[in-house]
């Protein structure tokens, strides 16, 4: 595969015990200082989990759909041990796009001695549930019977408000199929500040990825790459952002409950993919932009 678009696998390269502590009075903790000869010029996001809680619980309809299929496929073991297999890897790759898990799936059903389907048609089973799970928020959102707020990560409108004053570019780059991130960036009220630049995952998995994204972001700005910011809270785009000298901020999410706690499991992750800070949210989002501007 052409490493253009393959994403990688996770790589532990660094280790919790590292943390040098939080930025006084606040929730954000330092993994390692910044190492910037100026101020970021590019803002990348991922989206689900990152920004947006619309698709929140999404593993509840993946993990079941998966046991369904190897169950059909002559899957011997329990109910119970397929579930544990399928969580297992979907967490594994989580942040990857979509399709990758559908990939392990096919392996999954092959290792069994059945015929897969194409992870594509495996893939468009789960959004169609999916999409029956959430039609009632993206419903509610487009009705205004429901406040984007309630379905954002605490606090991301204030920090894309801060950010957009800095007069930095802001991107989105999802493993979510492209289509779908479009309108649900126009369902939260966020297309203000990202505009076009928004991109998701395509049928053909070999045309996308984030790393491919921020590639973009470099040549056609003419940057360096240590003039790029990335959010997330999955592992590919940390990677990403750090393989190309920028700075990384794990948003370890409690996306279920919005608590303002990290979510430990993301935490110990994101810190392993090399993040330079970690936070739980954006509720402290004037001392987080005051330190990544080198203020604070």
């Amino acid at each position: 595969m052409s490493a253009a678009y393959f994403e990688e696998d996770y790589r532990r390269v660094a280790d919790t015990a590292e943390t040098l502590g939080f930025l006084a009075g606040t929730g954000i903790e330092i993994i390692r200082r910044l190492d910037r000869r100026g101020p970021p010029r590019h803002v990348l996001f991922d989206f689900d989990g990152t920004l947006s809680l619309i698709r929140q619980g999404w593993i509840d309809v993946m993990a079941p759909m998966m046991v369904e299929v190897l169950q059909g496929a002559g899957a011997n073991e329990p109910p119970e041990v397929l579930d544990r297999l399928v969580r297992e890897f979907i967490m594994e790759l989580t942040g990857k796009q979509t399709i990758y898990q559908m990939i392990r799936l096919a392996d999954e059903v092959r290792r069994r001695g059945g015929t897969p389907e194409d992870p594509l048609d495996y893939k468009a089973v789960y959004h169609q549930r999916l999409m029956g799970r959430i039609a009632g928020r993206r419903e509610a959102l487009r009705l205004g019977q429901a406040k984007p707020a309630e379905m954002l990560v605490p606090y991301s409108i204030e920090l894309l408000g801060a950010l957009q004053q800095r007069g930095v570019t802001l991107y989105v780059a999802s493993g979510t199929d492209e289509q779908y991130v479009i309108e649900e960036v126009r369902l939260l009220g966020l297309d203000r500040y990202f505009g076009p630049h928004v991109y998701g995952a395509l049928d053909d998995y070999k045309s996308f990825s984030k790393a491919m994204v921020i590639q973009r972001i470099l040549e056609k700005n003419r940057v360096p790459g240590e003039s790029l910011l990335g959010f997330g809270d999955g592992y590919v785009e940390i990677q990403n952002v750090k393989a190309v000298g920028g700075t990384a901020v794990a948003v370890a999410s409690d996306e279920a409950r919005r608590s303002g706690l990290p979510d430990p499991w993301k935490r110990d992750r994101l810190i392993g993919a090399g993040a330079d800070l970690v936070i739980p949210d954006y509720r402290d989002f004037r001392p987080l932009v005051a330190y990544l501007w080198g203020e604070a």
